[in-house]
This record gives C-alpha cells, sequence and structure tokens, in this order.
C-alpha cells in the first residue's frame, strides 16, 4: 500500500529550468533554400552489400583525444539520440572513406558503425525517416549520434532547428551471432518499443527491480532540483521494474541541458525512451 501511495505521488511532475538559445543550429551552413526542395530532393539510396572501406575502418582511432572503437558488425544496432547536420562546410571534402563529401546526396557520419552502412533514420518529432549511407566519422560534438547530409536533414525538417531527437536503426547485411542461414535484410526492431507512429521522448535514468533502489534515484533527482520525473511501473515482469524517466522532452537543445545536469550529480547512463 505505502509502495502504490508514492507512486501515485511520483506522477505530479515539477518544472525544470532550461537554458534557452540556438546552439544547436549551423547558421548559413546549407545551400540557398531552392537549391534542394521539395520534388527535386534525392529519393533514399537502395541498400547493397558492399564491402568495407579500406579507409576509416579502424578497428580503432582517436579524435580529440577520444578513442573510438569501429564496431566489428552493424547486425542489430539500433539506437536513439540527437541527429546534426553538415553542409557546404565540408561539401567536397574528402570523408573517412576517401568518398568526396557531397551535401546533396543521402549520407551521413557515425562514430562507430562500418563503412559503408545503410541506416534508416527517423525524426521522433514528426516520424518521418530516410535510408542513408554511412560513409564518414562523426559527429564529435558532445550528446551527438550521427550527422546527415544537409538533403537528408532537409527531409528530415530539421535544417532550420540544426539537431533533433532522432532514432538510427542498422540495414545490415551482416551475418548475425548465430550465422543463420538466411539473415534479415534489415535488423530485426526492438518488439518493446513503438516505432509506427510519433509520440513523446523521454530521458531514461534507471530501471530497477527494488522498489527502494527507484526511491534513492528518484529522491536524488528531486534533491538537485530535477523535475519532469515519473516512475513507471511494468508489471508485465516479475517482480515489477521500475523505470525513472524525465520528461516529455520538445528538443536536442532540451536534452543537452538535462544530459549535463545529470552528469553534474554522477548519472552518466541514460536512454532516449519513445511511447
Amino acid at each position: 500500500m505505502a509502495t502504490e501511495r508514492w507512486l501515485r505521488g511520483l506522477v505530479l511532475a515539477f518544472g525544470i529550468s532550461l537554458i534557452a538559445g540556438c546552439g544547436g543550429q549551423r547558421v548559413n551552413d546549407g545551400p540557398p533554400s531552392t537549391a534542394a526542395s521539395g520534388p527535386h530532393l534525392p529519393a533514399d539510396p537502395v541498400p547493397r552489400q558492399e564491402p568495407r572501406s579500406r579507409y576509416g575502418n579502424g578497428p580503432y582511432y582517436k579524435v580529440n583525444g577520444n578513442t573510438y572503437r569501429v564496431l566489428d558488425s552493424s547486425y542489430g544496432y539500433r539506437e536513439r539520440g540527437v541527429a546534426s547536420w553538415y553542409g557546404k562546410k565540408f561539401h567536397g571534402r574528402m570523408t573517412s572513406s576517401r568518398e568526396p563529401y557531397d551535401m546533396y546526396e543521402m549520407t551521413a557520419a557515425h562514430k562507430t558503425l562500418p563503412l559503408p552502412t545503410y541506416v534508416r533514420v527517423r525524426n521522433l518529432k514528426n516520424n518521418k525517416s530516410v535510408v542513408v549511407r554511412v560513409n564518414d566519422r562523426g559527429p564529435f560534438a558532445s550528446n551527438r549520434l550521427i550527422d546527415l547530409s544537409y538533403s537528408a536533414a532537409l527531409r528530415l525538417d530539421m535544417v532550420n532547428e540544426g539537431t533533433s531527437l532522432v532514432e538510427v536503426t542498422a540495414i545490415s547485411f551482416d551475418d548475425p551471432p548465430m550465422r543463420a542461414a538466411n539473415p534479415p535484410a534489415e535488423a530485426a526492431p526492438d518488439p518493446s518499443a513503438d516505432t509506427s507512429k510519433e509520440g513523446q521522448v523521454f530521458v531514461q535514468v534507471g530501471a530497477f527491480g527494488d522498489v527502494a533502489n527507484a526511491r534513492r534515484r528518484y529522491a536524488l533527482l528531486r534533491d538537485n532540483g530535477i523535475g519532469q520525473v515519473s516512475v513507471q511501473e511494468d508489471r508485465s515482469r516479475e517482480p515489477s521494474l521500475y523505470r525513472i524517466r524525465i520528461g516529455p522532452i520538445a528538443d536536442a537543445l532540451q536534452y543537452d541541458t538535462i544530459v549535463e545536469r545529470l552528469k553534474a550529480i554522477g548519472i552518466s547512463e541514460t536512454h532516449l525512451v519513445a511511447n
């Protein structure tokens, strides 16, 4: 009974102070709006099996003092995070795979996926999705998952904002770990996640089987002034699982602010989840 009263009290969210600004925008990084828009936008590339690039595939590399390990396989890869985009500043320059960057093609940069890899990118705020070919490394800014070409960003309707919350799913031709005879062409989705429609996005900061641990995590957030906190009890499991979430969050700027505040109180393990 005490647990039920505690859970009912947690549905009352309290506010979180966020920093306003345009730090996520890439000012003047794209071409004029008439250069690639409407029916002139490129179509999705057709995923196909390609040999690994001779360049940019590690297995390790360093950027700005950080070491990154390239994944052995793209099979089963799916992750949510923040997408950014790059445009005319890099147009024509060599990518990590030694292919010239073309801002009008449907390409992307990723820190750890093998080059090349085809991925589907879904904008979590408007449910628009595109397929892009990953042929470059990056982005190396904090809290960024993937860097899209100008055309890909335009099709996802995220050029003006500069960033967006997205879901990235590999379209993999790699064998699964058990080397099944007929691996699927696209990575199998997580059945627990609803990807069929747009919904609210949250930052998950813990999932606990012990309600006492959930209480401690909630108290830590509350005592440090972090609001919009709720607890979702998953009774489909035995024992129940208590998920601590912050949100819903509106955009990548709010996500960055929340992540930095969580790091300041010692919480570095976070996940983006969508209802």
